[in-house]
C-alpha cells in the first residue's frame, strides 16, 4: 500500500513511516522540517520538504499517489495555542483542510488522524471513554477536535473513509523535550546528565502514558478497519509524577533530586482513558508497559 505520512521526521510520525517500512509498505514523508530531524528520515522512505499549508501540496499527492493519508503534523504546544490561536488555527484545521482537498483531488481512499486526550478537559469521569463529554480549555483541543468534524464531512461527500485515534500522553525515543506533554523526555535528558528535575504542583497529578511504538503499531492496524469512528490509544492506566520519578532513579540509579515549584495555572490533575473500544474492534492493545517502555527511552538518550 502507498501511505503518506505527515510530519513524517518528527517523533511519533518517524516512528509510524518505520512501521510501516518494515512491513512492506511504500511510504512518503511531508515535513517542513521545523521541528522534524534529518536523521529521523527512514532511507526508504520518499521524502518532500514542504509544509502541510503550501498551496502546492496537490502536486506531491500526485507524484506520489498516495491511498492513505496519516496525518500527525502539526502545532502541538498548548501554549503556543494560548498565545497565538490564529497560528495553532492555521496549521491545524486549514493545513488539514489543505491535505483533504488533496485528498479529494487526487483519490486518496482514507486518513488516519491522531486527536489529543486535550479535547476533554477536566474530566468528569475516569477512565475517559469514547463518549466522555468534549470541555476543551485551549485553542489547541478546538483545533485538534475541529478537524474531526470535517473528515465526517469528507466522508459524507466525497467518501473519503477515516480514522481517528485519540492518543494519550505518547513518550519514547525522539521525543522532543520542548514539545508539549514531554516530562518523560524532559527527565530522561535530566537523568542522564545528572541534574535535578523541576515537578510542578505535588507530584501526584496522574496522567496515562502511551509508548510510541503502541501507538505506531494501533495506525498500522487502522489501514484495514477502525473506518469512520474514533479510538483511544492509550493504557488504561495512570501513573504520577512523583512515581514516574521513582521510576526513572530506579532504572538509572542516580542521585537525581526533584525540586517542586507552584502548580501551573489550568493543569488537569488526574486523567486516563481505556481503550476497550478498539480492543473490541481490532484487537489492539498496548504491549509496553512504563518500566520498559523508559528503560527503552532512557537508552535512546544515552546515545
Amino acid at each position: 500500500m502507498r501511505i503518506l505520512v505527515t510530519g513524517g521526521a518528527g517523533f511519533i510520525g518517524s516512528h509510524i513511516a518505520d512501521e510501516l517500512i518494515n512491513r512492506g509498505h511504500e511510504v512518503g514523508i511531508i515535513d517542513n522540517m521545523s521541528h522534524g530531524r534529518e536523521e529521523n528520515i527512514n532511507k526508504e522512505a520518499r521524502f518532500y520538504k514542504i509544509d502541510i499549508r503550501d498551496r502546492n501540496i496537490p502536486e506531491v499527492f500526485q507524484e506520489f499517489k498516495p491511498e492513505v493519508l496519516c496525518h500527525q503534523a502539526a502545532q502541538i504546544k498548548v501554549p503556543v495555542s494560548v498565545k497565538d490561536p490564529l497560528l495553532d488555527a492555521d496549521i491545524n484545521i486549514m493545513g488539514t483542510i489543505n491535505l483533504l482537498e488533496a485528498c479529494r483531488s487526487c483519490g486518496v481512499k482514507k486518513v488516519i488522524y491522531p486527536a489529543s486526550a486535550a479535547i476533554f478537559g477536566n474530566p468528569q469521569y475516569l477512565p475517559i471513554d469514547e463518549d466522555h463529554p468534549l470541555n476543551m480549555i485551549s485553542g489547541y483541543g478546538i483545533s485538534k477536535h475541529t478537524v474531526e468534524h470535517y473528515l465526517k464531512v469528507y466522508e459524507s461527500l466525497y467518501g473519503i473513509k477515516y480514522t481517528v485515534l485519540r492518543y494519550s500522553n505518547v513518550y519514547g525515543p525522539r521525543q522532543d523535550s520542548t514539545g508539549e506533554g514531554g516530562v518523560v523526555a524532559i527527565f530522561s535528558e535530566k537523568f542522564c546528565e545528572g541534574q535535578d528535575v523541576e515537578i510542578f504542583g505535588d507530584g501526584e497529578q496522574t496522567r496515562d502514558f502511551v509508548y510510541v511504538a503502541d501507538v505506531a503499531a494501533a495506525n498500522v492496524m487502522a489501514l484495514w478497519g477502525l473506518d469512520n469512528e474514533i479510538y483511544n490509544v492509550c493504557t488504561g492506566t495512570k501513573i504520577s509524577v512523583n512515581d514516574l520519578f521513582r521510576l526513572f532513579k530506579e532504572l538509572t540509579g542516580k542521585g537525581v533530586q526533584a525540586k517542586y515549584l507552584s502548580p501551573r495555572a489550568g493543569e488537569i490533575i488526574h486523567s486516563y482513558m481505556t481503550y476497550e473500544k478498539i480492543k473490541k474492534h481490532i484487537g489492539w492493545t498496548p504491549k509496553v508497559d512504563i518500566k520498559e517502555g523508559l528503560r527503552r527511552t532512557l537508552e535512546y538518550y544515552q546515545q
